[in-house]
């Protein structure tokens, strides 16, 4: 992809590898367990109206993580000062996924230099009698089956044959994943009791076909965060960049734009 340049930012003993495009208002790019294969298709579309910005999570790609770092609760400090390193002031926040939770709990802590928070199939919170998918007992078939929703795209993903170099990266985000995630599986009990912080634009995207974190948890996000707006995607999976992806842009351009 052209114009995207990867550069190393040193915070709190982590040499974090960060991938940059455009220019405008600043897009902080969060991306979930599988590192930012999900963000990274985007981000040459999103540079035509940002300053793009898409790190690798301590732990996950070309960033190593540090011992300390044990939790969400670890990643959303991190990215605290991370985001204070970088002089980051009235930008805008997305995560998907595992990115999404790691967003939510950045903006409960401290909201003041975000001018908007989106939120994609975001993992963080618990629905009762909603059982959300277990990404680390499925095969990486399964896993495919799950995440995506139209067919044409699943034949496409069990098709790809990752290489030796792609496999050890996935291991790697997994590793990384279970550390952060494994317990309580997805999700911080108390983020729902602090939700009500997020006193700023928030967008919520969603797929109605969402494998791992079924449609509910839009509506609970929704519910629980005041005056979010909510988009869900028809015949559509976990990963709304893809198979959503020009609905998605739009919607996501329209929304920051308007962002007080």
């Amino acid at each position: 992809m052209t114009g995207i340049r990867t550069e190393t930012l040193n915070v709190s003993g982590v040499a974090l590898t960060v991938r940059r495009a455009g220019e405008g208002e600043t897009l902080l790019l969060l991306h979930g367990a599988n590192g930012n294969a999900s963000w990274l298709p985007m981000v040459e579309s999103l540079s035509a109206n940002y300053d793009v910005i898409l790190p690798d999570h301590p732990g996950f790609g070309d960033t190593d993580a540090p011992g300390w770092m044990d939790s969400i609760s670890d990643m959303a400090y991190f990215y605290l000062d991370v985001i204070e390193a970088l002089g980051l002031e009235d930008f805008h926040l997305a995560g998907h996924s595992m990115g999404g939770w790691i967003a939510a709990e950045i903006a409960v802590r401290d909201r003041h230099r975000i001018k908007s928070l989106t939120l994609v199939s975001s993992a963080g919170i618990w629905v009762n009698g909603t059982p959300m998918g277990d990404l680390f007992a499925w095969s990486p078939q399964e896993t495919v089956r799950r995440v995506f929703a139209r067919q044409p795209l699943i034949d496409e993903m069990l098709a790809y044959e990752p290489s030796e170099e792609e496999i050890g990266v996935m291991l790697k985000n997994r590793q990384m994943a279970a550390r952060l995630c494994w317990s309580p599986r997805l999700h911080n009990p108390d983020l729902r009791k602090w939700l009500h912080r997020l006193k700023l634009p928030t967008l919520i995207i969603w797929g109605d076909s969402d494998g791992i974190f079924p449609e509910p948890y839009a509506h609970a996000y929704h519910e629980l965060i005041p005056g979010s707006e909510l988009e869900i995607y028809e015949d559509c999976g976990h990963v709304p960049m893809a198979e959503a992806r020009d609905a998605f842009l739009s919607r996501l351009v329209t929304f920051t734009g308007g962002a007080a």
